[in-house]
């Protein structure tokens, strides 16, 4: 019997104040698993704007404990509806110390732990190292209802040391939540995520949010989709403007097979790396 596994993603715009967005969330999340859907990821800091375009230390009030008060409400939700949700979140470890950050949680509401953000960029309309620390928790796959889950958090992706990180410790499906622009990043978007498909032999859900919000002239143009182990997108891709949710059905047997047909795991040289790992 073939392993089959409906899997969800949405791109959405911003609504103008938290408690909105994390409304429209959960409906989003009612939605997909009205559709039967038994994963889900939002979009990177799913709850607020994606306030890196400017840097002012009012947007630190985003920040909060994770497990907390956003990540505590979809456990209970989670529960209630039966399905695995990713939750990419603004994360307080103490007063200062702030982490972009992705909460894993089980479908029956267990919080399951955490991935931050790795790589944090800071240049013109992304001033990232203002709001986030780098991410020291590593690469860590969750095993979860649906099988074993990783995240990558959205620059992350421009670095395929990770999504090897993620392979090795065992993930079948890894998502990838984003926050990009239109003339920025276009021309990577459809290249690099279904790359690391092919080279790490899994599946990856990409997510980007939608429009242009107030605090800057970044153009947000959705295009999220889930790409399959041989690089192809799973029944298409998102809009390039609309909020949209996405659920797709993802065969998990595609694994297998593709794992036997190519032996990048076997024929990887790890003893032929260490000049890469020098600072």
């Amino acid at each position: 019997m073939s392993r089959v596994i409906r899997a969800a993603l949405v791109q959405a715009r911003w609504t103008g104040d938290k408690e909105s967005m994390i409304k429209a969330h959960e409906e989003y999340a009612r939605s997909a698993a009205a559709q039967g859907a038994k994963v889900m990821c939002f979009q990177e800091l799913f709850y607020g704007p994606y306030f890196c375009q400017v840097q002012d230390p009012e947007y630190y009030a985003y920040a909060e404990s994770v497990p907390g008060p956003t990540v505590e409400r979809f456990q209970a939700l989670a529960a209630e509806l039966g399905m695995v949700l990713v939750l990419p979140v603004y994360e307080q470890e103490q007063p200062g110390v702030l982490y972009n950050t992705a909460a894993v949680v089980d479908a029956d509401g267990t919080y399951l732990g955490k991935y931050r953000k790795t790589h944090i960029p800071h240049v013109k309309g992304f001033w990232e190292k203002f709001y986030f620390r780098p991410g020291n928790l590593g690469y860590p796959v969750f095993d979860t209802a649906v099988g074993r889950v990783g995240v990558y958090i959205c620059y992350d992706r421009h670095f395929p040391e990770g999504w090897r990180a993620l392979g090795l410790n065992g993930a079948e499906l890894v998502f990838n939540p984003s926050a990009t622009s239109r003339g920025l990043s276009n021309y990577l978007w459809k290249l690099e995520q279904p790359a690391a498909a092919v080279a790490n032999e899994y599946y990856i859900g990409a997510i980007n949010r939608v429009g242009i919000e107030d605090l800057g002239d970044d153009d947000f143009y959705g295009t999220s989709y889930f790409v399959d182990p041989e690089g192809k997108f799973v029944d298409g891709t998102g809009d390039a403007h609309e909020p949209e949710l996405m659920v797709r059905d993802l065969d998990m047997d595609l694994l297998t097979e593709v794992r036997n047909r190519w032996a990048f795991y076997r024929d990887r040289r790890p003893d032929q790396y260490a000049d890469l790992t020098r600072p």
